[in-house]
Parts: C-alpha cells; sequence; structure tokens
C-alpha cells in the first residue's frame, strides 16, 4: 500500500536539519500533515587492521548523556561522495589514513520520520598520520579486537545506530570468510 504525497512545505531549516510537514494521503482516504526531518547523509568506516582489530572513538553525545563507542563517521559535505566523507571522516577523527576502502552496507535508520541515509564502508588497514584535526570528537581512539565488539554491544558500549549496523555486518562478513 503507498502513500501519497500532495506537497511539502518546511517548518524550519540549517544546515543540520530540515523539519517539514508533508501533505499526504494515506492507502484508506485520510489526508493529513506528516512531520518529516530531512538531515544530510551519513558516511561511517569500519577500518580494519591486519590484527582483526576495528578502529573506533570513545566519545560522548550530550544529547542522550551517553558514553560510547563509535566508529569514525560524519555528514556527507556538498560535492563529496559518501565513500570520500569516510576517508575524510577516519583521518579528521582518528589521525590515520584510511587504506582501501569498499561499501559494506547501506541503512536507512529511522526511514518512518527521516530520509537520513547512511553509507557504511570496510576500509582495510589504515597507517598512523598523527593525532585527529577534530579535537572534539573523542576522548580515546582504539583498536577493538573484533571478537570484543559483540560482548560491548551486549553492554551497550556501542548504542549508535551506524556504528550497530557497521559492526553487526563487519562480524557477520567475518564469520562467512
Amino acid at each position: 500500500m503507498e502513500w501519497k504525497t500532495h506537497g511539502e512545505r518546511q517548518v524550519y531549516t540549517n544546515k543540520w536539519v530540515n523539519l517539514c510537514l508533508v501533505d499526504v494521503q494515506q492507502p484508506d482516504g485520510r489526508r493529513w500533515e506528516y512531520h518529516v526531518v530531512r538531515l544530510r547523509h551519513l558516511a561511517v568506516a569500519a577500518v580494519v587492521n591486519d590484527r582483526q582489530e576495528v578502529l573506533m572513538m570513545w566519545r560522548h553525545r550530550f544529547i542522550t548523556d551517553s558514553w560510547a563507542w563509535e566508529l569514525p563517521m560524519g555528514l556527507v559535505e556538498d560535492g563529496e561522495t559518501p565513500e570520500e566523507a569516510a576517508a575524510r571522516e577516519v583521518l579528521e577523527e582518528t589521525g590515520w589514513r584510511p587504506g582501501p576502502i569498499k561499501p559494506l552496507i547501506y541503512a536507512e535508520p529511522a526511514n518512518g520520520i527521516t530520509d537520513s541515509q547512511h553509507h557504511v564502508f570496510r576500509i582495510d588497514g589504515a597507517t598512523y598520520a598523527g593525532p585527529p584535526t577534530e579535537k572534539n570528537e573523542s576522548d580515546r581512539i582504539e583498536w577493538i579486537p573484533l571478537s570484543e565488539v559483540r560482548g560491548m554491544i551486549d553492554r551497550r558500549e556501542v548504542v549508535s545506530s551506524g556504528s550497530l549496523v557497521g559492526l553487526l555486518y563487519l562480524l557477520m562478513d567475518e564469520a562467512i570468510r
């Protein structure tokens, strides 16, 4: 059953988020305005070294007032591909220059309310280039053994959807190899 869109108007907009009211008609004929959050797309990087460790950052998220481990990630800038954004974010946030990059998985984490696209990449290897240029991203940057990731997820030490999707798919991918 497909909903029909009859129009859209912005309620609020800035460089990070757009809140829109979309005039929709449901299959049963009911017509109303639906709130939609339009976001810039996200690039996420799962960097794996030859010791089967993944590069992660320990960081605080003020919105939920929580600390957790995350993969390097950030918004895709205008004129940039998701792959370029993932590589840029790894270097800026961790100080590691990424090796070969390939798509791992694509996700739309909350597509009932937002159009945010998460492009997750696997990066095989990285070379240390120096301290991160993004000073406000994390307290620690560490290579975490893939064998510890499942337990970290179970203990809610990894909670962001971009990180969860990437890590779970990475673990599944590794189990198949």
